[in-house]
């Protein structure tokens, strides 16, 4: 007795059947797709049954060539080899993609099918602080969502197109409203893929029509005319913003204040070495470092300070980028303005850190330096309420 293949997951759509296994995700539609897409085996417009994605782990134990990268070709003799063993007919479009995490949402007509690829995982640090980190290295490692927008009705060409259009914008619109750290943001969405697929329309499926016709995807008679196009453009815009949260709720890819500290280049080791700078070296040993990193991540982990640390890097963020007009005229002022560092010293320690914060400030010690307005006057005010709270003990 065969058993059962547990691995294998199958739903039907409203225009075709989901179909999940171990090494592959694919839709299978026997009416046909008329789809538009990016993806490596596909001439752009296709029509085709099966819309396939392998897995990256299934095509590194499948290659038979020894080269670097893969080919377009081998991921075709890949595909067809796969398609063969699980007795999968009709014709198809390919990729290859990391991991094969999926969600599924679906919008009456609208399914958009989103592919999780990540390489990225929550490390505890301290304090209950966590930080994304990568078994890869941020050089090699990636988060990739590619998605498979299936829609139930006959769209022309020019239609997919538009569409196609509007889900890259809304998507990439999406991700930059995230305001990841920049380490996080530039390995995302790198090797992403999307495809919109629709219906063809019935008649040209008729063996009689396509004797006489022939498959002229120019001159069939789609539904374009019947919909109204506003409305629709932004049930996909909807849709596809909602597909992305979906994903990354269930990616559970969310930045933390450290995370933007190794944005930043702010290294915890930095800010003591900062503090024992600005102090009588006979006062440094190991004792007080170690009471300075306790100090430093209790503070760190303290959401009003973690408030106060994150106001300042996304001001000075502001200030760079001149997002805000009124800012931009007054950016000197708000460049000499102590009100962060102020605010956390004195939040910590007091009154009587706010005098250390000053000699943090006069005297930028080793990293506060580099940090820049705005964020020098923050990390001064966090260095100068540790630093008072350990010494007045």
């Amino acid at each position: 007795m065969s058993k059962k293949n547990k691995s294998r997951k199958v739903k039907q759509l409203n225009n075709g059947m989901l179909v999940k296994e171990s090494n592959a995700l694919y839709v299978n539609n026997p009416d046909f797709y008329l789809t538009f897409s990016d993806l490596k085996v596909s001439d752009g417009i296709d029509i085709i049954e099966n819309i396939m994605v392998l897995s990256d782990n299934y095509i590194k134990s499948n290659r038979k060539y020894d080269t670097p990268m893969l080919t377009d070709e081998e991921l075709m003799e890949i595909t067809e080899e796969y398609k063969d063993n699980k007795k999968i007919e009709g014709g198809y479009i390919s990729e290859d993609f990391g991991d094969l995490k999926f969600i599924e949402n679906s919008y009456d007509d609208i399914t958009i099918i989103s592919i999780i690829s990540n390489d990225l995982y929550l490390q505890d640090f301290a304090n209950g602080l966590k930080v994304i980190n990568s078994k890869k290295g941020f050089a090699d490692a990636r988060f990739n969502l590619g998605q498979i927008i299936l829609i139930d009705k006959a769209l022309s060409p020019k239609l997919l197109i538009q569409i196609y259009k509007i889900a890259t914008k809304q998507k990439a619109k999406f991700f930059e409203s995230l305001h990841f750290p920049l380490h996080i943001n530039n390995i995302i969405n790198i090797d992403d893929f999307l495809v919109v697929a629709s219906n063809l329309p019935e008649d040209s499926l008729n063996e009689d029509y396509v004797m006489e016709v022939g498959l002229d995807i120019t001159n069939m008679e789609y539904d374009d005319e019947k919909i109204d196009l506003d409305e629709f453009y932004m049930r996909i815009e909807d849709a596809v913003e909602i597909a992305c949260e979906d994903a990354m709720e269930k990616a559970d890819l969310k930045a933390g204040i450290l995370d933007y500290f190794v944005s930043e280049g702010i290294q915890i080791g930095d800010l003591i070495e900062a503090c024992t700078d600005i102090i009588d070296e006979n006062q440094v040993n190991d004792s007080l470092k170690e009471d300075l990193e306790k100090e430093i991540l209790e503070n760190v982990s303290d959401k009003n300070i973690a408030f106060l640390l994150m106001s300042a890097i996304e001001i000075r963020d502001d200030l760079n980028k001149n997002r805000i007009r009124e800012l931009k005229s007054k950016s000197k002022d708000i460049y000499t303005d102590n009100a962060f560092g102020a605010a956390i010293a004195n939040s910590i320690s007091g009154t009587k850190a706010i005098l250390r914060y000053g000699e943090f400030i006069d005297k930028k010690p080793g990293i506060i330096y580099g940090l820049g307005p705005v964020l020098d006057c923050a990390f001064a005010g966090l260095l100068a309420g540790c630093l008072t709270k350990i010494l007045d003990k």
